[in-house]
């Protein structure tokens, strides 16, 4: 059963989702969903914006997207060692751009301590003495 807590946050959140809905039904601005970018701003957005164009990964239109594309650069996955060194310099510029700084010498080093498929799957094995 739901405390008396969780249903006046409920409560709440039903109020401002209802505020909110009814501003966009009668064409009025009201907040969106998230800060980051829709689905049709990507479409729209040049494949060179992006860390991985042929993917369309990772944009980097500002600095908060740079950031974003440094912590998650091992977690894109099909792609070829060339294709992210290409990535790299793309996000190297955007950084000096934005000012954004990246204290990383390189994006092996990004690799290393990251849970990705480059890592072998195999448990480690113990010798027996």
């Amino acid at each position: 059963m739901a405390t008396t807590r969780q249903k006046a946050a409920a409560r709440r959140s039903t109020r401002k989702v209802r505020t909110v809905e009814s501003r966009r039904a009668g064409r009025k601005r009201a907040p969106k969903h998230s800060a980051g970018l829709s689905a049709r701003q990507k479409d729209r957005m040049p494949a060179g914006t992006f860390a991985f164009p042929k993917q369309r990964k990772e944009p980097l239109n500002d600095a908060r997207h740079v950031r974003n594309a440094v912590a998650r650069f091992d977690q894109v996955e099909g792609v070829s060692d060339a294709e992210r060194n290409a990535a790299w310099r793309r996000i190297r510029a955007a950084a000096r751009k934005f000012g954004v700084e990246i204290s990383a010498r390189g994006w092996r080093s990004l690799m290393k301590g990251a849970h990705t498929s480059r890592r072998s799957s195999r448990p480690a094995t113990r010798s027996r003495s």
